[in-house]
């Protein structure tokens, strides 16, 4: 099922996962990678597009604005407890909205030109691995772009969420354009990030507010993000990779994609949630502050 408003037929920016309703402390707000970071691309310049799941009484309308959406029906929405605690966050995921495949993406959509950012966002093992393959390869294909997480985290019965294994990993990261996870996501584990760049052409590991370390080509380089005064830092990561992508596939410098994509993220944890996501403003004050030199 499409949205209401029509089908965007050319996209620069197709994010894939589900939107979720995050709870916390009884109070549910919109969430998910695609809401973060197709907001974030929207404020990038981006004509956005997003393929995802979720019930029909959650309206995405005031939090997704003019970003047009392609909705698979789903009984419910994938509903995630988050619960902070002094040894770190621990989440229950109570609902599941419907596996993603090939199928669901719209055909004008895969029809990808090479100046077309595709961001797989899965957070609870819901896109199907073989929507990377939908886009065609080099040097005709899109830009993909990975953010694991939801491929490297199980629920139990009771709903408990623990990482778990990415299984198919290495066939993914050696298609991806560029990958994105954090220190979250792999536990501190600096062997199994080496082994991911490894097999990686481009990966850089968020480390929250010391930055970011970018893994290319058999070399690593750390950059530290500014200074910020964090109120919440849920969806500074998504930020950070839609940011990236997008300077990337602009023709940025690596290493100026990633400075750049620090200061956009460091800007969103002063604000909670969605509301973190950056304005056209602020981007804009990160490219003076970073004498970045925007491209079409």
């Amino acid at each position: 099922m499409i949205e209401p408003r029509s089908l965007e037929r050319k996209l620069d920016y197709l994010a894939i996962g589900h939107v979720t309703c995050d709870l916390v402390n009884g109070t549910y707000t919109v969430g998910g990678t695609v809401s973060y970071a197709s907001r974030t691309a929207r404020a990038l310049g981006c004509r956005v597009g997003i393929v995802t799941s979720a019930s029909p009484d959650l309206d995405l309308n005031d939090v997704l604005g003019d970003i047009t959406i392609t909705r698979v029906p789903a009984a419910a929405t994938t509903t995630f407890e988050n619960i902070y605690t002094p040894d770190g966050r621990r989440q229950i995921l109570h609902t599941t909205a419907e596996r993603l495949v090939p199928e669901m993406v719209p055909q004008d959509w895969q029809i990808a030109s090479a100046g077309t950012i595709v961001h797989l966002g899965p957070v609870a093992q819901e896109c199907d691995p073989a929507l990377v393959d939908v886009f065609g390869d080099r040097p005709s294909g899109a830009f993909i772009g990975l953010t694991p997480q939801g491929w490297m985290r199980r629920r139990d019965q009771a709903g408990h969420v623990s990482r778990c294994q990415w299984e198919g990993a290495e066939s993914l990261l050696a298609r991806a354009d560029a990958v994105v996870l954090s220190e979250e996501d792999v536990a501190g584990d600096e062997v199994l990030v080496s082994r991911y760049a490894a097999q990686a052409r481009l990966l850089v590991l968020t480390q929250g507010a010391a930055g970011c370390t970018v893994y290319t080509g058999g070399r690593s380089r750390h950059f530290p993000a500014p200074a910020a005064r964090e109120v919440d830092a849920t969806g500074s990561g998504d930020i950070f990779a839609a940011t990236f992508f997008v300077q990337l596939q602009r023709g940025g410098d690596l290493w100026a994609a990633a400075r750049f994509a620090n200061c956009v993220a460091a800007q969103s944890v002063a604000r909670k949630g969605l509301s973190g996501t950056p304005t056209p403003d602020e981007i804009m004050e990160c490219e003076q502050a970073l004498g970045v030199k925007r491209k079409a």
